[in-house]
């Protein structure tokens, strides 16, 4: 892979992120920066997930591989949303 490759793949993630943040519903208490490394994870993940459902390569957008994304960035934002704000502060 080469570096544009991986600066593609990060800004895509941070993408991801953003719009996993805005599909879960109410406010979210996380730092940005948090939701945004949530969204990189989701956009790996959702692309391995696409891969090892056959859905990865399609011709034109790749929309089932980018609902995976944004669900598991969804997911990502609403579980560690519900722990970090339970988390005591000291």
């Amino acid at each position: 892979m080469e570096i544009t490759g991986i600066i593609t793949a990060l800004v895509i993630g941070l993408i991801i992120g953003a719009l996993g943040r805005l599909v879960v519903p109410g406010k979210q208490s996380i730092p940005i920066w948090l939701t945004l490394l949530i969204g990189v994870l989701a956009a790996v993940v959702g692309t391995l997930v696409a891969g090892a459902l056959g859905v990865a390569d399609t011709a034109g957008v790749d929309w089932i591989e980018l609902a995976l994304q944004v669900g598991f960035a969804a997911l990502g934002v609403a579980a560690v949303a519900g722990s970090y704000g339970r988390r005591s502060r000291v």
